[in-house]
């Protein structure tokens, strides 16, 4: 009797003639998220990965709900395919989830069993199979009660090349494996919206590659370590993150000198559209993320939103236009980034910020502004100083 995990994917079953090289995709990704864990090993099959040799270690747990294309998984016990280890399977499974039962919970405890045959050789069906393990528990475990409606506990069989047995299925990351899409710049700012971003663009099989804005001495080198903890927390999901910090400090002082305070805002988000666009040039990235959701701030009016769009010609996506602060907020809880990001250590963003910035910014108003300041040459000292870090979780 063996522990393993069963893990399914989703949309992938979806995919035509190129559905191996998504499985593939899948496959390494798993077996990265798995690198740090001595001996555990993962295998194909029909339908599902099997990671096999985890022992009782429930971190590995902890890092497959993290990969990008498992919808769900199980952990389970893989035995061999005869009636008498299928049922001490059940048996130890069903005895352990009693244990773990409320003690407010009264009454008898309610189970289903449900089996499923991809080897049809086995020589019970689905029905014979479900019908002799439970009545096996039945009559092992006192105070036990079958519910085929609403059961407490659902103890699975799959019986394939070994036969499976579990009671409980865990959600996965869903989306698509990463790498699958193309590649991206993130502009990551070290709040709470651009990790989310990026985490929702990965989700759906983009490879991430962050740029930060740093304003020394405006700006600490704790705001930057913050930065990298946020890369490291999403590397968990994405693997290995590119994170690219520039110097923003000259642009900003130059802007602030030169240029209506008014526009400071806009004129800020325009070099950054750039530098990021000529990063993502470098790394062979398709598209912009950014962490804007519409209306929150002066910059992320529509007005402001198209006045930034137009400093690039590359694609930028928003994944977080259309939510509130407290969506973002429960996201950014739920995949770990918020306490790093609630860290009180400014950011560029926060520097040389005018008291009334413009929220409804004319466009030839803006180019003429910019038009104050050697931008090419100020882009071009900020692009050959750039610190290049690789962050993994």
């Amino acid at each position: 009797m063996e522990r393993v995990a069963l893990l399914r994917y989703g949309e992938i079953h979806l995919k035509g003639l190129n559905r191996p090289y998504f499985e593939r995709a899948l496959y390494n990704n798993i077996v990265r998220a798995l690198e740090p864990y001595e001996g555990v090993t993962v295998r194909k099959a029909e339908g599902r990965y099997y990671v096999e040799n985890i022992g009782d270690n429930p971190r590995v747990f902890d890092s497959i709900a993290k990969v990008f294309g498992i919808i769900s998984f199980s952990p389970a016990l893989k035995v061999e395919k005869d009636i008498i280890s299928i049922q001490k399977a059940a048996e130890m499974l069903l005895r352990q989830a009693i244990e773990g039962r409320s003690a407010a919970q009264e009454g008898p405890f309610t189970f289903k069993v449900e089996s499923r045959r991809s080897d049809k050789s086995f020589y019970l069906n689905s029905m014979e199979l479900s019908r002799k393990v439970g009545g096996y528990l039945l009559k092992r475990i006192p105070n036990l009660k079958v519910d085929v409606h609403n059961p407490m506990v659902m103890v699975n069989i799959e019986v394939r090349e070994w036969a499976y047995v579990y009671c409980q299925t865990i959600p996965g990351a869903g989306g698509m494996p990463v790498g699958t899409n193309g590649k991206a710049v993130l502009l990551l700012s070290g709040g709470i919206d651009s990790p989310v971003a990026g985490w929702m663009i990965a989700k759906r099989g983009v490879e991430i590659t962050a740029v930060h804005y740093h304003s020394f001495p405006y700006t600490s080198e704790r705001s930057k370590e913050k930065v990298i903890e946020l890369c490291r927390i999403l590397s968990q999901y994405c693997g290995e993150i590119k994170l690219h910090v520039v110097p923003f400090t000259k642009i900003q002082q130059e802007l602030y000198q030169k240029c209506p305070h008014n526009m400071l805002t806009i004129l800020m988000r325009r070099f950054m559209m750039r530098i990021a666009e000529m990063v993502a040039h470098r790394e062979g990235a398709k598209a912009l993320v950014t962490g804007e959701s519409l209306g929150q701030v002066a910059s992320q009016t529509l007005e402001s939103l198209c006045a930034t769009n137009d400093a690039v010609s590359m694609p930028v996506f928003r994944p977080l236009i259309g939510m509130d602060k407290i969506e973002i907020m429960d996201l950014a809880k739920r995949i770990g980034t918020y306490e790093t990001s609630i860290l009180p250590y400014e950011d560029c963003c926060t520097v040389f910020v005018p008291k009334h910035p413009v929220t409804r910014p004319k466009l030839e108003k803006v180019r003429e502004a910019e038009k104050l300041v050697e931008g090419e040459k100020l882009i071009e000292e900020a692009l050959a100083n750039i610190e290049v870090l690789n962050v993994k979780g």
